[in-house]
């Protein structure tokens, strides 16, 4: 399902990781991108943003997945980078119950800047530290649930459902994209006949219609075409 980065690519994804501070946030970034795990990792300065090719069906998609800081006081600049995000992984920790509380006040900027269709996954992370968990698995399924959101709990340090948050996210946003392309395409083919029917009956030129249409193209969001 996975292709090499220089491959020429189909689509662009832009998705965001948000969340609390010291949930895991970028360690399943590089778990996910580079099949990295970092004991040591520094909380995220602003945003980071890495990048990872994956086939969906014949597409081929490139995904850009950015890293946003936690801490408060970079909310300012993070919720900017929301503009535009087609998907989102929401992640707390499930050893640490006010992440999980703090996750309706991520849900609102999420909603509030990302794009109209964003694609949510709810993602309870340190699955691996089980024993220490004050976050019942019932308790994410429910708000999952209730808020319309995919859910999944991961562990980034066993590389533990890392992947099929991610693919589950992307593969979601494919869906909702191609959806998109084919109503455009629809509705291009509809007022191309409509105006080919008005042309004949007045009896005036017959107008045709460009093979694509701007809407189409920026409902794909294609790269390196």
């Amino acid at each position: 399902m996975v292709d090499s980065f220089d491959e020429e690519c189909d689509y662009l994804f832009k998705a965001v990781l948000t969340g609390d501070s010291a949930v895991g946030k970028s360690n399943l970034l590089s778990r996910f991108a580079r099949d990295e795990f970092h004991l040591d990792s520094k909380p995220t300065i602003g945003v980071e943003f890495a990048y990872r090719n994956v086939r969906v069906g014949d597409k081929l998609i490139k995904a850009q997945i950015w890293d946003t800081a936690g801490q408060e006081r970079f909310r300012a600049i993070t919720s900017s980078y929301y503009r535009g995000a087609l998907g989102a992984l929401l992640v707390y920790d499930i050893t640490r119950r006010a992440t999980f509380d703090s996750i309706k006040k991520w849900l609102h900027e999420l909603r509030e800047f990302g794009n109209p269709d964003i694609v949510i996954v709810l993602v309870g992370n340190k699955l691996d530290l089980g024993s220490s968990r004050e976050v019942d698995l019932e308790d994410g399924k429910s708000f999952a649930e209730r808020e319309g959101l995919c859910f999944m709990e991961t562990s980034a340090l066993e590389n533990l459902n890392v992947e099929d948050a991610f693919l589950q996210m992307i593969t979601k946003i494919h869906e909702i994209t191609s959806q998109k392309i084919l109503e455009a395409k629809s509705n291009e083919t509809s007022v191309a006949a409509a105006v080919a029917a008005k042309s004949l009956v007045g009896g005036t030129e017959i107008i045709h219609l460009e093979d694509e249409v701007t809407a189409t193209k920026k409902a794909s969001y294609c790269c390196s075409r």
